[in-house]
């Protein structure tokens, strides 16, 4: 277990030193989370090391959005004053998101020559 979390670790460190010394705007976390994903499909054996340790990690996801609640909770005056702006932005954001997955979608269909499911 602790040598797979040093593997998860070492990867993560390795995507913010990249993202780092170029100064690249992606995360540090994506770059390391991309190169775990290329290595894992480079190396099978490594995955199937890692499964048990990782799906324990994945089932208990839901205490990393704790932080998150103790922050809403922690600025719910913020939320009561500015919440009809934060929910229109929210909900806006989130329409605008999936119109532009879908025209990218459609996109792809027309380049691609295929035909929409």
């Amino acid at each position: 277990m602790i040598r797979v979390l040093c593997v998860l670790l070492l990867f993560q460190l390795g995507g913010e030193t990249i993202s780092r010394a170029l100064g690249l705007s992606v995360p540090g976390p994506v770059l390391g989370l991309a190169g775990l994903f290329v290595t894992l499909l480079m190396l099978p054996r490594l995955a199937h090391y890692m499964r048990e340790t990782v799906t324990g990690l994945l089932s208990h996801l839901s205490l990393l959005f704790v932080p998150a609640g103790v922050g809403v909770v922690a600025h719910l005056d913020t939320f009561g004053r500015d919440g009809p702006g934060l929910i229109l932005a929210l909900v806006g954001s989130t329409i605008l998101a999936i119109l532009v997955g879908v025209g990218a979608f459609l996109l792809v269909v027309r380049l691609t020559g295929g035909s929409n499911v």
